[in-house]
């Protein structure tokens, strides 16, 4: 007989577990399935959390090479223990995955170890090594999440040819990296092991980085990371890789066309995206309807075509981003409750987080025109900013999107020191239906990176002080 529950959600990652914490609080009993011995999911464990430790940890070591003398600290020498930085990644997870497992406790949600299955609308199959057992539930909740994309032609070996989770736990600095890609992951990853002594080349199918991304704060950036030591080649794509001995072959062919060419690294990170993860999950065989990308198709309740069977995160259309998942997790079973849930699509923030940062929310100023708006745009740089000449960080600007007619902001893209932080305040504008002129006459504490932010919402009526 199965295990009988309100909710069985089917994923720990960050949709899967803020979803499950959730429906505990709303009076849900609750179970999640999750695969692996941690909680967390890919963000924690793989992905988001980790990343971010080695994207820190790399910016602190090129900072004590090369970034402290102006200020006057003087370093004599300056090494790399890479397995201690590797270490203290590691623990930084497992404090965080700790802490999911005491939440669960706290909130008295059942952790159900193994790999679910859909048998019905209703029961899942939860396979361990321990053997199976099952859980039935009014209610069942997709949060699968995604996996990394592979490239035709070109198979992982886990040691040279690698997808963004190796290259997290890479045991010793590749010499040269090639990287396929130049989304968010390759950025990220590229910047790290650049910072660490790598000769980083990023190859790009796209004639720019970071598609989709507000063109101009992307090339703003991307001239940064030029200037770091970062190469780029764009209209290209990568069509075979060979690992001969201790190098990797990539040939290498433009778009325009051209005999292709041979190029060789220590290490090739494909960074070519990540797709949805549904497989031996029985969603299909059950009938649940998947679009033509995979994605299972739901409505605007979270709700398949499937009655009693929901999905949300990466598994589903949308950015695929882990405050997405949380958001929608929330917003699926507070409506479960009865509880009125909301995400606004408009208002999801997007960050890169190499150094400089690039944070946005809302439409960059090109997608505002082809929605047919006429826009007024404000852009402050941060040169002309007194905290950021004060820190030293001097790179980078904020761009303001407003509609011309209502003044009401419909985008907003900054370059620059802590603009992950920096980009909250907009995102709670936008989400309140703010103006510009809102923005500009909000006090803004001396001296602050946020001042650059009113003077941006400043410059939309061509006012601002400072430039």
């Amino acid at each position: 007989m199965a295990d009988t529950f309100d909710l069985v959600v089917i994923g720990g990652g960050p949709g899967g577990y803020v979803a499950a914490i959730r429906a505990a609080q709303l009076g849900l009993r609750t179970a999640c399935i999750e695969k692996y011995p941690t909680l967390g999911g890919t963000c924690v464990n793989v992905g988001c959390i980790p990343s971010k430790a080695l994207l820190d940890s790399s910016e602190h070591f090129e900072r004590a090479k090369s970034g402290l003398a102006v200020h006057g600290v003087n370093v004599s020498s300056v090494s790399l223990d890479l397995a201690r930085m590797q270490a203290r990644k590691l623990k930084v997870v497992a404090e965080l995955t700790r802490g999911i497992d005491f939440l669960f406790g706290k909130h008295k949600v059942e952790r159900a170890l193994g790999t679910g299955r859909l048998v019905s609308a209703r029961e899942v199959e939860v396979t361990s090594e321990g053997g199976t057992r099952r859980l039935a539930a009014e209610r069942l909740l997709i949060a699968t999440g995604s996996k990394p994309v592979a490239l035709p032609g070109i198979a992982y070996d886990d040691r040279r040819i690698i997808h963004s989770t190796q290259a997290l736990s890479l045991e010793q600095v590749p010499g040269r990296m090639l990287v396929v890609g130049a989304g968010v992951i390759g950025l990220e990853l590229g910047s790290v092991w650049r910072r660490l002594g790598s000769d980083v080349t990023v190859l790009e199918y796209m004639d720019r980085a970071l598609p989709g991304v507000d063109v101009g704060s992307a090339k703003l950036l991307q001239r940064s990371l030029e200037r770091q030591g970062m190469k780029f080649r764009f209209g290209v794509s990568a069509r075979s890789a060979e690992v001969v001995g201790d190098e990797v072959h990539v040939e290498v062919a433009a778009n325009a066309g051209g005999a292709p060419e041979t190029l060789t690294a220590d290490v090739l990170l494909v960074a070519v995206g990540r797709r949805p993860y549904t497989d031996g999950l029985g969603a299909a065989e059950l009938g649940v309807k998947l679009d033509a990308k995979g994605r299972v198709i739901v409505d605007e309740h979270y709700q398949t075509n499937v009655p009693g069977v929901f999905a949300i995160g990466d598994v589903i259309a949308g950015p695929m981003l882990a405050h997405k998942a949380e958001e929608e997790g929330i917003a699926c079973v507070e409506r479960m409750a009865g509880v009125a849930g909301h995400v606004n699509y408009d208002c999801i923030p997007n960050v890169v987080y190499t150094h400089p940062e690039l944070a946005s929310v809302g439409v960059s100023e090109e997608e505002a025109r082809e929605r047919g708006h006429e826009v007024r745009v404000g852009t402050f740089p941060f040169q002309a900013n007194g905290r950021a000449k004060a820190m030293g960080e001097r790179e980078g600007q904020v761009k303001l999107v407003a509609d011309a007619a209502t003044d009401r902001l419909l985008g907003a893209h900054i370059v620059g020191a802590r603009a992950s932080d920096m980009i909250a305040e907009l995102v709670v504008a936008m989400e309140l239906g703010a103006s510009a002129e809102d923005v500009a006459r909000s006090v803004h504490a001396h001296p602050t990176l946020p001042e650059a932010v009113k003077e941006a919402a400043l410059g939309v009526a061509g006012r601002a002080i400072h430039i």
